[in-house]
């Protein structure tokens, strides 16, 4: 295994010797030969007389001078080691890299025909050897030459300041970002797009030029993207008082990249999937995440560019609140209760799995191996479930007043998560050192629930214990700050009132709260909207569970009692199987579910996400020994009941709700498109003639991609005959465009059918797909290990070495997207004793590679270590 890793330890963190105050790169762009001149202006830091020390990774290097002379230096452990400097100097570094052999797709590299860089979180080493850490912060100007034919384009963060023409047949073009920036955040990208072009005036009376860019022929698949990118800067002016600070903005979207999108200053570079959309290629929820991705990258201007983070350990301080800030955008121009519901439905899935696992770290973590391990749901979701804590506990007023003061305080600084959470406690005068917890401890908090009715005194009695089981990383736990959100109803379901609507402040292991002035126990809506991202243990009976469901006025309330409610049966339910017990599935729900179906009263995607049973990745989160045959025949009994019962309410809902004219993106018709994929996945489960008739006209009439793929999930799900065809006739459509063949992948990823992996064997060699594209990694390989369990862990062992050969192979090649592929593996403690070897067995298989990867190594070991 690779023995040249080390961990970084969060207190071993120094101030760097050095700063750098400015740099000007001169980048003369050939596909195999770049050269870069990087000259810098170098400043010693404190009373010390140490080399200086840079980064740098993959690089040719030709020169190094201190003020025009030849300095003296060695390089050797990926560092650059200058000796005997002067306190403060000029630095020229020549380097020379080769962007098309870069296939880890992290520093300068091509995407198709394009140069573009990725530089998060220590990509900017791969460009020029740098003092490549987040709290050197520079003014950088960039001039980029290359050949005009072919880069027409070249861009560069900040501002455009000059360009020229050469007499050889090429072109240069200057860039000047007037504010200090780590180097993280640069960009640089260089080709041949479409450009919309168009402008925002901002509240103080600006005029900002935007300019996207995309590849050559997809203008047409632009525009929601400008929409969303005004919308954003809009709402942050309007919610959060920010106003963008360049004359410019720039987003280019690029088909190869690891990510979603970076948020570098000024010139946002994105994954095209998060960019290109119109209604014959793109769903509802492209259309979703495109404003939302684009709202995140905008938000960052100032979370996490005009105020970064100190050193990586802090990176939720810009990521988890940054999250929250999308997500609250989201909501403020959709549904609140529906993105609510989604949000939850990751916390408590992948990231309740993440904090249980061998990679288990606080929002903050302590240790570090490869930083890009730690782009987790953790620090970015949870990250996300802190920050609204905060927002919960202070309020909208005095949350905002926290921002006005920690961007006053702090713009122009990489500083802590400790500095955010100090300037909410200075500006609301709350104090917040028991919440500070949330940064340090991992793990998923138990709260544990008990009440009693004093029917002489009138009083209800409310008695909660906390506990967070001991993880991976960490074995004393200790009591945190839990916000709990609750609501009392009587037996009726009638609302009693403000007075008992509020949030409870559990601040100790066993706390109790009492209420006066009430004739009856009442029905006790609990962690309303999940107001902390915690594991609830109470004992609800079915008809409390039924009375929230029907009558909570919270959306998210009524949503979370058929949750509730459904995992109680499905637990019951794994226990009859396990004990060759008969499954069953209660009347009183399935009326539920027929009233909610016929209510016109209720959102139409509230319904569809009543009426969606919990992913069996979901499911597994309610047991901690993860029983994969019981899991699958449970959920697929439960839905096929429900598809038998209801099934002419299904077929009435569905012909209420179908489109009755051409596409329209509004939440009316995106809500009863939802409604409608729902009734389509239950009849095709019923799969009788008239059913698989329904959705083959759907299939056939269909004018948009929502419509289409939810005829073709509905016919995956039932196994039906005409999939087939579907499948056939969309990839001789669009087998030349990657985004939307990603769906097709998708579908044949998760596919229930015995013969699935030899499927996606066998599409390794499909004409579509890519193993240098990451969208297609993730679309097939991830999809199919993440999302289709059943199939993944078969008792054989055949999916695991399956992906095992596939982490191998992109261990050399894009080490990033492996580690990232490699996370149902890790979790191997938690099945039975048979898949357990057998996964094991892949991971050891991993380990005995000598060039191990250091994001493969680090999740491997400590997977291992367990």
């Amino acid at each position: 295994m690779n023995a040249i890793a080390k961990e970084k330890h969060r207190l071993a963190y120094t101030a760097p010797d050095f700063t750098i105050d400015q740099i000007d790169l001169d980048i003369l762009l050939d596909e195999n030969r770049t050269t870069v001149i990087a000259t810098s202006l170098v400043k010693r830091q404190g009373n010390h007389v140490n080399d200086l020390l840079l980064n740098g990774e993959n690089l040719i290097l030709h020169s190094v001078l201190i003020n025009k002379q030849q300095a003296t230096y060695r390089v050797e452990n990926n560092q650059l080691c200058i000796e005997n400097i002067p306190d403060l100097f000029e630095l020229q570094i020549v380097t020379e890299i080769n962007p098309e052999a870069n296939s880890a797709l992290e520093g300068l590299y091509k995407s198709g025909s394009a140069f573009c860089t990725q530089c998060e979180a220590e990509g900017f080493r791969r460009i020029t050897y740098y003092l490549d850490r987040p709290d050197v912060l520079a003014r950088f100007t960039t001039k980029i030459t290359a050949n005009k034919a072919n880069y027409p384009i070249l861009l560069s963060n900040g501002n455009r300041i000059a360009s020229g023409d050469n007499n050889d047949g090429t072109h240069w073009v200057q860039w000047q970002d007037p504010y200090p920036k780590p180097c993280y955040l640069f960009a640089l990208v260089a080709g041949d797009f479409d450009v919309l072009k168009d402008t925002f005036k901002t509240k103080s009376g600006r005029t900002v030029a935007l300019e996207l860019f995309v590849d050559k022929g997809n203008l047409n698949r632009s525009h929601h993207a400008m929409t969303s990118l005004k919308k954003s800067m809009a709402w942050d002016e309007q919610r959060f008082g920010l106003e963008y600070d360049l004359d410019i903005y720039m987003i280019v979207a690029v088909d190869f990249f690891n990510m979603g999108a970076m948020e570098n200053k000024g010139l946002n570079v994105f994954n095209a999937k998060f960019v290109l959309a119109n209604s014959e290629s793109a769903t509802d929820t492209d259309y979703f995440d495109i404003e939302r991705v684009i709202g995140h990258e905008y938000f960052h201007n100032w979370t996490g560019n005009r105020i970064t983070c100190r050193d990586w350990f802090q990176l939720s301080l810009k990521e988890g609140l940054t999250v929250f800030r999308d997500q609250e955008f989201s909501s403020d121009l959709g549904s609140r209760a529906i993105n609510r519901i989604r949000n939850v439905k990751i916390i408590r899935g992948p990231q309740f799995a993440e904090d249980a696992g061998p990679m288990s770290h606080p929002i903050r973590p302590d240790v570090v191996m490869e930083m890009n391990n730690f782009y987790t749901l953790t620090v970015y979701e949870k990250g996300s479930e802190v920050i609204r804590m905060l927002h919960t506990i202070l309020g909208e007023n005095k949350f905002q007043a926290g921002m006005k003061l920690y961007v006053a305080r702090h713009d122009g600084q990489a500083v802590t998560c400790d500095d955010f959470v100090q300037a909410m406690q200075d500006a609301s005068g709350i104090d917040l050192t028991l919440f500070r917890r949330w940064y340090a401890q991992s793990g998923t908090p138990i709260l544990t629930v008990s009440d009693e009715f004093d029917a002489l005194t009138c009083t209800y009695r409310l008695h909660v214990k906390q506990h967070t089981p001991a993880t991976a990383d960490q074995n004393e736990k200790s009591a945190l700050h839990i916000p709990l959100s609750i609501a009392l109803y009587d037996q009726g379901g009638v609302y009693l009132g403000d007075q008992y609507d509020q949030v409870l402040s559990v601040c100790s292991d066993q706390q109790s709260f009492e209420f006066t002035g009430i004739t009856e126990k009442p029905v006790i809506a609990l962690l309303q909207d999940f107001s902390a991202p915690v594991k609830l243990e109470y004992a609800y009976d079915d008809q409390d569970l039924l009375i929230l469901l029907r009558h909570s006025r919270s959306a998210f309330t009524r949503w979370d009692a058929a949750q509730m409610l459904i995992n109680k049966y499905i637990k019951l339910n794994v226990k009859n199987f396990i004990e060759q017990q008969p499954l069953e599935v209660p009347p009183s729900l399935l009326h539920t579910f027929a009233e909610i179906l016929r209510d016109q009263s209720l959102d139409k995607s509230l319904i569809a996400e009543i009426m969606r049973l919990p992913s069996e990745s979901s499911i597994a989160e309610l047991f901690d020994e993860i029983d994969i045959d019981a899991i699958h025949t449970v959920r697929r009994f439960m839905e096929q009941t429900i598809a038998q019962h209801l099934h002419d309410v299904f077929v009435v809902t569905y012909q209420q709700n179908k489109a009755t004219g051409s596409y329209e993106l509004s939440q009316t018709e995106i809500a009863k498109r939802d409604l409608v994929a729902v009734c389509l996945n239950y009849l095709a489960i019923n799969g009788d003639e008239s059913d698989v008739s329904i959705i083959t006209a759907h299939y056939d009439f269909a004018d948009n991609m929502t419509d289409i793929l939810a005829a073709m999930q509905a016919a995956k799900q039932g196994e039906l005959p005409v999939l087939q065809n579907m499948m056939t006739e969309f990839e001789t459509k669009w087998h030349h465009d990657g985004l939307v063949m990603d769906n097709w992948f998708r579908i044949q990823a998760t596919s229930p059918a015995d013969d699935c992996l030899s499927t996606i064997k066998s599409l390794l060699s499909h004409r579509s797909f890519s193993m240098q594209n990451p969208n297609r990694l993730r679309a097939l390989i991830g999809t199919f290990s993440a999302a289709n369990p059943h199939r993944f862990h078969a008792i054989d062992g055949s999916g695991y070495r399956f992906l095992r050969e596939i982490l191998e192979e992109l261990n050399t090649t894009n080490p990033q997207v492996a580690a990232r592929l490699i996370t149902p593996l890790l979790q191997y403690k938690r099945f039975d004793s048979v898949r357990q070897s057998l996964m094991k067995q892949e991971l050891q298989q991993l380990a005995e590679r000598t060039d191990l990867s250091n994001d493969l190594f680090e999740k491997v070991s400590r997977a291992l270590a367990q």
